[in-house]
């Protein structure tokens, strides 16, 4: 039986995938997408080590397997990279988000997560600062980072590019809140940290809602394994959420739109995911939630989508409000 683009999504796109037949998938629709959205590396290893090839054709093998080991050796440099930076670092909150943190907190394995830029959300009053530390290894501010992503800096040494973020609620309270949450990461060093769980999951959905929801769908596998409670690592977020503190949280932020957005798309791609995810939606009103859904839910969902959404400003207006 042939499969959709969107079983073959779902079956990639897993931690412990079953035995399949992939001779009748769509892999002309499917490898360049899924490289260009973050998923290639996790999809050479399903299909190397879990699938036993599965019959996919030696192109589409071959192509995704040279892009884990790409994604492998360049991950352990960036991050080998930052280590060396700032493992010297003493008595500062340095607190690293996104891919970084995700890389090695929600999957198996390393290379199974491509780390694209490392981001680091820190003191506003210690960017200068840290910029100055960085500045030691090389790492020199370039041009601004584009402003969908908010940060406040871009720094690089022609390998590894560092977002720093000054603030990432608006307000100082919720950010100071956030920097004292927040668990130590001390295999970077004793000044690096990493946010804790509710926080990880939120702070990556007002991330999501700042850039319209113009993010890779890698980072849907990132809320998928925090929603269910990362059971293949073992690790720091391996538990269940606070649904009551991420609801919260939320109103408090005034990011129940994007809450609802970013659960709807995730409930969407992996319905295992339902029952943990309508218990966190939001209780929006019709006419939002029809927006939401039409703008934002409907397109992300789209597997093999290679534009972007439409009216992305209208978008971005919507969802921060």
């Amino acid at each position: 039986m042939a499969r959709s683009l969107v079983d073959l999504f779902r079956l990639l796109s897993s931690f412990s995938p079953p035995r399949a037949d992939l001779h009748n998938a769509p892999w002309d629709e499917y490898v360049d997408w899924a490289i260009s959205q973050g998923l290639g590396p996790l999809a050479a290893y399903n299909i190397e080590y879990r699938l036993g090839s599965a019959g996919v054709p030696d192109w589409a093998h071959d192509r995704l397997l040279t892009v884990y080991q790409g994604a492998a050796n360049d991950n352990v440099m960036k991050l080998v990279n930052f280590k060396r930076a700032v493992s010297d670092l003493e008595g500062r909150h340095v607190v690293v988000i996104g891919a970084i943190s995700s890389a090695d907190s929600l999957y198996p394995h390393v290379a199974f997560r491509p780390v694209d830029e490392i981001r680091v959300f820190i003191d506003p009053r210690e960017i200068d600062p840290f910029a100055r530390f960085l500045a030691q290894s090389d790492f020199k501010q370039i041009d601004a980072a584009p402003e969908s992503s908010a940060a406040d800096r871009l720094l690089s040494d022609d390998r590894t590019t560092i977002l720093l973020y000054g603030q990432l609620i608006g307000d100082p309270a919720e950010d100071e809140g956030l920097r004292v949450r927040s668990l130590a990461h001390r295999a970077y060093g004793p000044s690096i940290r990493r946010l804790d769980l509710e926080d990880a999951f939120l702070t990556s959905v007002v991330l999501m809602g700042k850039s319209g929801f113009a993010v890779p769908m890698i980072e849907f596998v990132d809320l998928r394994e925090m929603l269910t409670g990362a059971e293949s690592t073992g690790g720091v977020y391996s538990r269940q959420m606070d649904r009551h503190q991420v609801a919260l949280r939320a109103r408090r932020w005034n990011i129940e739109r994007s809450l609802y957005a970013a659960g709807s798309i995730v409930e969407a791609l992996f319905p295992e995911t339902s029952e943990i995810v309508r218990a966190l939606k939001p209780d929006l009103t019709l006419p939002t939630r029809e927006l939401l859904e039409r703008l934002v839910v409907r397109p992300m969902t789209e597997i093999g989508r290679t534009r972007g959404l439409r009216g992305a400003e209208a978008v971005r207006a919507l969802l921060v409000g």
